[in-house]
Order: structure tokens, then sequence, then C-alpha cells
């Protein structure tokens, strides 16, 4: 009993550290979450962001308000930070 359990929390375990391996992370050279805020602030007119993350396929992606209230998504190109999308969610 004692073994199956302690199989059980190993496997569990090695399930969670594995999905945090494979979270999305920034490229090298990429813009820093700090600029992405700054630059869809600046750029495309959000007053809040909500949400960011960084995306394995080159890109931050979050979401947002702009001054009409409305809640919008972007992405924002990791190396060169231009806004590739900014639609209403």
């Amino acid at each position: 009993m004692i073994k199956k359990t302690l199989a059980a929390a190993i496997a569990t375990a090695a399930l969670f550290s594995a999905g945090a391996a494979m979270a999305d992370r920034p490229g090298a050279g990429w813009v820093t979450i700090e600029k992405a805020i700054e630059i869809v602030k600046t750029k495309a007119g959000y007053v809040e962001v909500y949400e960011i993350e960084a995306d394995n396929d080159g890109y931050w992606k979050g979401e947002g308000r702009k001054a009409d209230g409305s809640v919008y998504e972007f992405r924002i190109d990791g190396a060169s930070g231009n806004v590739l999308r900014d639609q209403k969610d």
C-alpha cells in the first residue's frame, strides 16, 4: 500500500514538473515584458494590460482594455516589438 501511494506521488510530481519545464519562455533577444506592455500602451492605445505571456511561436500575447472600455487581444513580435495583432476579444 505504501509503495503504491509513494509511486503515485512520484508520478504526480513528475507530471507537474514536466508541465513547468515545457512552459513558454521569452527567446534570446526578445523585448522585455515591460517593454512589450509599454508598446501596447503607446502604439496600440491600451490603458490596462490584464494578461501577457510569451509564446514559443516568437511573440508576446495578451489581453487588455482600451479607453473605450472594450477588451482586446494583442500579439507583439518578440524580437522587433511590432504589434502583430490587435483585435476585440
